[in-house]
């Protein structure tokens, strides 16, 4: 059974930095198209950052672009998002998903694999 777990929110001053990290269990780490999507109060879930399974190619949805970088490390088997320059608009529950279509254009999350979400609060 393949889990995620997504592990690093918590609350930080708007312009200040936060990493999110995602692994999975039960399955090959590096056979997975991963991201990072997140939902605000009263806003649908949106996707922020996807990256292939090899590393190659990377998604960033324009408001988080030359802020937030995602990175993958699979000896490691850990996905990361840095979050720099936060702004209290980035506040919301972030999932970590697995099993992504992934292009330079976007996120598609048809049935993926979703963790159970960790808050970021930034406060301005």
């Amino acid at each position: 059974q393949v889990q995620v777990v997504e592990s690093g929110g918590g609350l930080v001053q708007a312009g200040g930095s936060l990493r999110l990290s995602c692994t999975i269990s039960g399955s090959r780490f590096n056979d997975w198209n991963m991201g990072w999507f997140r939902q605000a109060p009263g806003k649908e879930r949106e996707g922020v950052s996807c990256i292939s399974h090899t590393g190659r190619t990377t998604y960033y949805a324009g408001s988080v672009k030359g802020r937030f970088t995602i990175s993958r490390d699979n000896a490691e088997k850990v996905l990361t998002l840095q979050m720099n320059e936060v702004k209290p608009d980035d506040t919301a529950i972030y999932y970590c998903a697995a099993g992504l279509r992934v292009t330079t254009d976007g996120c598609a999350a048809s049935s993926p694999k979703w963790g159970q979400g960790t808050q970021v609060t930034v406060s301005s």
